[in-house]
């Protein structure tokens, strides 16, 4: 969506009406991810796509038909039979499309989405694309860090579906997820497409040990775009570190002070400090607690270890206040062994900071379990019958 949204803008604001078609789901090979989107403006221009070529005339006529009628529509392409191949589709994927008119009336807060993406602000729309009642069918949620703003049409949904799309929005991720009629999380009548606007939040990984291959592999799968710094070449190398999106040699303190000038670190950045040498980990970690903005300082190291760099960083004239922001030792106490378990515990501790977590088992709480948590969807996979119509 990215890609076609400022092309949105124009007609928008000489208060014409666009068709706006989005990927919401895809099953088995499709040829785009969710997200993906196509514009079709007021006077038939067509940008960006659904599907790389295969079902966009079919899509392009859907659209014409929206902005005619001002009424949205969820449509599923699907796999290669006589309707599939009438469109295209022969890839043997299927792809949930919505497609929506935009306009003054139906997305009055385009203008609000414009800056943020234009100041580099995290931002989210949430996009109603199944509900029993058509009157809430294709209303929006702007979302951002500290809360939402809009109208699901009932305050317990709004609450749920804002609360689900801040976490999405702070994963940087974009999804659909299915709700109850009210709100509950284990229903289906209603389903909405979140939409993140947001980088990858950032790790950074100080040593490259073992523990850090496991835990940089984690995170990837966890959605953070991932740095392992070493100031040892020989150890420092992308073949080590494949979950890596980058590798760095230089001494830790260094490139830390040289990515906090650069203003790339913010109040997503977690910060893994896995090197066990004071010569590396001191100069860092008095960096690093000095900024009370990251979400997440950790250390690896015994007790022992662990009482001997507090000792090094209050001569260094750290402050009691920056040392409380130090997890150490890092990680949840999970009875990790192996560098797998242990990179599990890490990523745990990180989680339930993020999200106001008490580490407890769920089993002993008589509280909510969610702590603005977002909900994966959960759905089945079509069957053949299913995915070969047009719905």
């Amino acid at each position: 969506m990215r890609d076609v949204i400022g092309e949105l803008v124009p007609g928008w604001e000489r208060g014409r009406t666009a068709a706006l078609a989005t990927v919401v789901r895809t099953f088995h090979s499709a040829p785009r991810p969710a997200g993906a989107s196509m514009l079709v403006t007021s006077d038939g221009a067509v940008v960006g796509s659904v599907s790389g070529g295969c079902v966009e005339g079919a899509v392009y006529e859907l659209a014409q038909e929206v902005i005619r009628t001002g009424r949205p529509a969820l449509v599923r392409y699907g796999i290669s039979d006589d309707d599939a191949f009438a469109v295209g589709l022969t890839c043997g994927g299927i792809l949930d499309v919505f497609v929506e008119p935009v306009s003054r009336e139906t997305f009055a807060e385009l203008d609000t989405v414009m800056r943020d993406l234009a100041r580099s602000v995290p931002v989210g729309i949430v996009t109603v694309i199944e509900h029993p009642d058509p009157r809430i069918l294709g209303r929006h949620l702007i979302v951002h860090g500290d809360g939402v703003s809009g109208d699901l049409g009932s305050e317990r949904l709004t609450h749920v579906v804002g609360d689900d799309a801040r976490g999405l929005l702070s994963a940087g991720r974009t999804s659909t997820i299915g709700y109850g009629p009210d709100g509950e999380r284990d229903g289906a009548e209603l389903r909405v497409f979140v939409t993140s606007f947001a980088p990858r939040p950032r790790m950074l990984v100080f040593g490259a040990v073992d523990f850090a291959a496991a835990l940089t592999r984690l995170a990837d799968f966890l959605g953070y775009r991932v740095t392992v710094c070493d100031a040892r070449a020989v150890f420092a190398t992308p073949a080590r570190f494949p979950g890596a999106d980058e590798v760095v040699v230089a001494w830790p303190h260094r490139y830390f002070a040289e990515q906090s000038a650069a203003g790339l670190l913010d109040a997503r950045t977690v910060v893994c400090v896995l090197t066990h040498d004071p010569k590396f980990d001191v100069p860092l970690l008095e960096l690093a607690l000095a900024d009370g903005n990251l979400a997440y300082v950790g250390a690896m190291g015994s007790l022992r270890t662990h009482d001997d760099r507090l000792d090094r960083l209050r001569a260094a004239s750290v402050p009691e206040v920056a040392l409380a922001r130090l997890h150490s030792p890092i990680g949840l106490d999970l009875g990790a062994r192996t560098p797998e378990e242990t990179a599990v515990s890490i990523m745990a501790e990180v989680i339930s900071g993020m999200w106001g977590g008490t580490g407890e088992s769920l089993g002993d709480r008589r509280t909510p379990i969610h702590h603005n948590l977002a909900t994966p969807d959960t759905v089945d996979v079509p069957d053949e019958d299913d995915a070969r119509k047009l719905v």
